[in-house]
């Protein structure tokens, strides 16, 4: 096996805007441009306001929930073209969605702690992913030390909030918002300079 091939493979996933169009950076950068600031607001609200943004979550997920409880019990009921297997499965599922939803609605704060511990989790492992994807497609020259810096960081924050439901939603929230913005502002940051130098047409 030569030594060569692990840089030969990683350099098939490389984001070089030097191959790239000038639409394609475009695109590239409104993308990371766009999660940085959607990163950044959410960071400032949980960071600054969480009790009242896990509760908002909590309520905007039990209303999906009861929202769709009702309109599966009502195409189990009213729906005459399907079988009745069918029926009585999105019955069952309308009746488990709605009482999924009329106990988050009625629990918000309580249902907030538990939402938080589950998206904790998600994000962690999500943010793990990010950042491995970031160091791979390391490969512009003038942005390269950013996505190497926000791969680093998206990593350890990922492996934290993978773990911290132990130490309780509250600092799960406190973390996860601060994290938030620091990968949002990074983010922008990258948003800004790649593609900055590329000879593009």
């Amino acid at each position: 096996m030569s030594s060569t091939q692990p840089d030969s493979f990683l350099a098939g996933f490389s984001l070089d805007s030097t191959d790239l169009n000038k639409g394609t950076i475009n695109t590239i950068r409104a993308t990371l441009g766009i999660a940085g600031v959607v990163a950044l607001i959410f960071g400032i609200l949980i960071t600054f306001w969480p009790d009242k943004t896990a509760i908002a979550l909590a309520w905007l997920l039990g209303l999906y929930f009861l929202i769709a409880g009702i309109v599966y019990l009502g195409l189990g009921i009213f729906s005459r073209g399907i079988s009745g297997g069918s029926r009585a499965l999105d019955i069952v599922l309308g009746l488990l969605f709605a009482i999924g939803g009329i106990i988050v609605l009625v629990n918000p704060s309580e249902s907030a702690v538990v939402i938080g511990i589950f998206l904790g989790v998600l994000i962690g492992i999500l943010w793990i992913i990010e950042g491995v994807v970031a160091l791979i497609q390391s490969g512009d020259a003038r942005s390269r030390g950013w996505a190497i810096f926000f791969g680093i960081l998206s990593l350890i924050a990922g492996i934290i909030l993978l773990f911290s439901p132990l130490w309780g939603a509250a600092f799960l929230f406190w973390f996860g918002g601060i994290a938030l913005i620091v990968l949002g502002i990074v983010q922008i940051v990258r948003a800004f300079t790649f593609g900055k130098g590329a000879k593009v047409a």
